[in-house]
């Protein structure tokens, strides 16, 4: 970890106790900053609370009082998920005090390169896929950020034999002010998190972000396929090496007879691959393109990209039952998420979907439902998704309370050699914490059917 003297006697706002913030709050503390948390939520008995008050931090629970932005306060470290809304980033902003999120900290303290991964869809995969392939060929990587653990605190262990390999939401890269990572990309750019961002606009260049900073001697990764993408990935002053499916990019990675080549050179037949889904081929295009960079062997991405079946809740095979197939696809949030889980199946597909309504339609996801023979829908949602089930001529649907519910629904209506997929294509919070305890609770489900 580099010492770093910036954050030394300066008074500094951490908003939202979650992981991002505790971790936050214990490394400026570390550095010698004066800090107080807020959190509305937070009770002063809870165990991260006590562990702050232990060190000597003020810790503030309950309300966002206006009294905590004052003219004395330097910095607002913010949980990623607090909307710039709320009154005290409001406050911060009138008041021109710097609003960043624990990313941009861990770039300041890591003696490590930095791989950044963004996009609207497929991060989770490309992340996994190049920390496996590292590791395999043995490059000691680290993997940070919005896949789940906390970035400054991997960055706090990492020295320079190391590379940080970090998801990066649009809400993370937003509170970025010098964050430059050696190698960044964007997978893809579609509408989403608008809720939050406001415009498609205000999204892109959330996401932009990721290429702000870098300089010659940093490499963008860009997809030629996606015209937004190509089009704010012109602001970069970093080298630039494309990757595509569709053009045969001779100083990138591409597709071509049946094969992806980087640079040439001959990397891995297409049958070759474990991952369902034609969709995963973007994601292995752009997961070679930054191992390639980094000077791993053929040999090392070959045997992860023979074995690497799916990271959990994103396609994730669950089991057999009966000649069923369960696919975890817990992970897809949005109607583009769930549109590419169908693309990956050809068999007859029984679909569980539905969860927090944003206010949005789903009549997108027509045109995906071709292999569909039956709903089961839970959540808020539920009523929207019945309508476009019926204007897509779908004759089984089914209405249930929950998504142990719709395993066992979903197994009754299910012959043989049927796909039984959850892909919610909505958020989980209106029933569940997070997407991934509801992916949970749908493989304990299918388990308790063997």
């Amino acid at each position: 970890m580099k010492n770093i003297n910036e954050y030394v006697h300066k008074n500094v706002l951490v908003i939202g106790l979650a992981k991002s913030g505790l971790a936050a709050a214990k490394l400026l503390h570390k550095l010698g900053a004066n800090v107080t948390v807020n959190d509305l939520k937070a009770k002063e008995e809870d165990v991260a609370v006590q562990e702050l008050l232990e060190l000597g931090i003020n810790v503030v629970t309950g309300e966002h009082p206006p009294s905590l932005i004052s003219d004395l306060l330097d910095v607002v470290v913010k949980n990623p998920g607090i909307p710039y809304s709320n009154p005290l980033i409001v406050l911060a902003e009138e008041k021109r005090i710097p609003i960043l999120t624990e990313v941009e900290l861990a770039y300041k303290i890591s003696e490590a390169d930095i791989i950044a991964i963004t996009g609207s869809n497929g991060k989770t995969t490309t992340t996994t896929l190049i920390y496996e392939i590292l590791l395999e060929d043995k490059k000691q990587p680290l993997i940070a950020g919005n896949i789940g653990t906390v970035a400054c605190e991997v960055a706090q262990n990492a020295t320079k034999e190391n590379v940080i390999v970090m998801e990066l939401s649009s809400f993370q890269l937003l509170g970025t002010r010098e964050f430059k990572p050696k190698i960044a990309m964007i997978l893809n750019i579609f509408d989403a998190h608008l809720d939050y961002h406001g415009t498609k606009d205000e999204y892109i260049y959330a996401k932009s972000k990721i290429y702000e900073n870098q300089s010659a001697d940093d490499i963008s990764i860009i997809n030629f396929d996606d015209e937004d993408v190509m089009r704010n990935a012109g602001t970069s002053q970093a080298e630039k090496l494309f990757f595509s499916s569709t053009k045969e990019c001779m100083d990138g990675t591409y597709l071509k007879d049946d094969s992806i080549w980087f640079k040439g050179e001959h990397i891995i037949e297409i049958k070759d691959i474990v991952l369902p889904g034609e969709h995963n081929i973007e994601n292995v295009l752009a997961a070679i393109s930054a191992v390639k960079l980094r000077g791993v062997s053929n040999h090392s991405i070959r045997k992860v990209l023979t074995s690497f079946n799916g990271v959990k809740h994103r396609l994730q095979f669950v089991g057999d039952v009966s000649q069923r197939r369960f696919y975890n696809d817990s992970k897809a949030t949005n109607i583009l998420a769930t549109s590419k889980a169908l693309q990956a199946f050809t068999t007859p597909t029984i679909l569980l979907a539905g969860g927090l309504d944003r206010g949005n339609e789903f009549d997108d996801l027509k045109p995906y439902l071709t292999n569909v023979k039956a709903m089961v829908l839970f959540g808020e949602t539920a009523p929207k998704l019945e309508r476009i089930a019926k204007e897509s001529g779908i004759e089984v649907i089914k209405r249930v309370d929950n998504v142990e519910q719709a395993v066992y629904s979903a197994f009754e209506v299910s012959t043989s050699k049927d796909v039984i997929l959850l892909s919610p294509a909505c958020a989980s919070w209106d029933q569940y914490k997070t997407f991934e305890e509801r992916g949970d609770i749908f493989i304990g489900a299918v388990h308790k059917l063997n």
